[in-house]
């Protein structure tokens, strides 16, 4: 079993600078969980001490129920991949693959077998005499893959591993490890996954969960869907993504119904969103996604008219840039619907499907939209 469990974990530094506040996380047996966050949320900070490469000053890491606090990480049934690969450049990819199998005293013939079982789950054998200076990025990557794999570890570590690629290898190398670790799990093989990006995108098509960070603290954790469509917060609203929610501020008015003020404009919101509301924040955060913001029709009610500052043309779709007063959205329209607008004037009409509206609390970011 390779449950991980970090209860309280934290992290100060010389100088009372607290990176780490606490934070409780309890990743399952098999689970793939994504570390996502900004430079400096202390994710990298995190994975470092479950892995025994940074000291606990508080709290405690269990993995498989036993706490590792103290043990040296070759203790602990763990494999890391770093962003920078860390292969011995002198070593052929052979001798990459076994060197940490060497190091525990295995048999070469042990070494023979799992090497050649390693190369060819991860389609390497035909690099196997390579030096690493003769690789590709994306083949040095798996090597690094491979030489964690091969140790059979409870828990594989992640810190930023596909940094390094181009965006066409970056895309394959995902679906190569979301894969690897199916195959993995179907095969017997429990392998739990912590997996660090600053990258939304593979946050969201390889975690079974993730969890949002920022300032050593913790946003969220939930599956991707879930992040998505109910974010907790205006933070977490804010980060996952592309392109990014549209959060607009104004003030919650009371009437026979609640609206929300934007300037000279009003909103009237509509039971999807007011029977889910727990509070009514005077001043408050409207957020919308660019997919469910469209052009208006005459007949709809809650029109607000904006004025289009920009327009990005990617192909399919048309991503409109447009101000409501001060605040500028973004609303994602099919080619053919933005043809057809009635742009004189640079003038539009928009209106945001209220299923998926949020209303945030301004002053501590919590959504009050979440109830159903």
């Amino acid at each position: 079993m390779a449950r991980v469990e970090l209860n309280n974990l934290e992290k100060t530094y010389g100088g009372g600078f607290k990176a780490v506040h606490g934070i409780n996380l309890h990743i399952e047996d098999g689970e793939f969980m994504v570390l996502v966050g900004p430079s400096g949320c202390a994710k990298s900070t995190t994975l470092r001490m479950v892995a025994g490469l940074e000291e606990i000053t508080g709290g405690e890491v269990k993995i498989g129920g036993r706490v590792v606090n103290t043990l040296p990480p070759g203790q602990r049934s763990i494999a890391m991949v770093f962003q920078n690969y860390a292969l011995y450049p002198h070593m052929k990819v052979r001798g990459n693959l076994g060197f940490g199998l060497r190091l525990q005293g295995k048999h070469k013939a042990e070494i023979a077998a799992a090497t050649a079982e390693v190369a060819k789950i991860l389609e390497i054998e035909p690099l196997l005499d390579r030096l690493p200076k003769q690789l590709s990025g994306g083949q040095a990557q798996r090597v690094a893959l491979g030489r964690a794999l091969i140790k059979k570890p409870g828990v594989f570590l992640f810190d930023e591993p596909l940094s390094n690629l181009d965006a066409k290898l970056r895309a394959s190398m995902r679906v190569r490890i979301t894969d690897l670790h199916r195959k993995l799990k179907a095969g017997g093989m429990s392998t739990t996954v912590i997996y660090v990006t600053h990258d939304q995108t593979e946050a969201m098509t390889m975690g079974d969960r993730i969890c949002v960070m920022n300032a050593g603290e913790i946003m969220q954790v939930a599956d991707p869907k879930t992040l998505y469509n109910r974010p907790a917060n205006l933070f977490v609203a804010g980060f996952i993504g592309s392109p990014e929610m549209n959060l607009v501020e104004g003030r919650m008015t009371q009437g026979s119904a609640p609206a929300f003020q934007l300037g000279d404009q009003s909103i009237p919101l509509t039971p999807q969103v007011t029977d889910r509301l727990t509070s009514v924040p005077q001043d408050a955060v409207l957020g919308i996604r660019p997919q469910h913001l469209r052009a208006a029709q005459a007949s709809d009610p809650g029109a607000v008219k904006a004025r289009i500052a920009h327009v990005e043309f990617m192909g399919h779709e048309v991503y409109l840039h447009a101000d409501i007063g001060t605040a500028r959205v973004i609303s994602v329209l099919g080619a053919a619907e933005y043809e057809a607008l009635d742009r004189a004037g640079d003038t539009v009409q928009l209106v945001a499907d209220q299923t998926w509206l949020h209303i945030f609390d301004k002053h501590d970011g919590a959504n009050v939209s979440l109830a159903r």
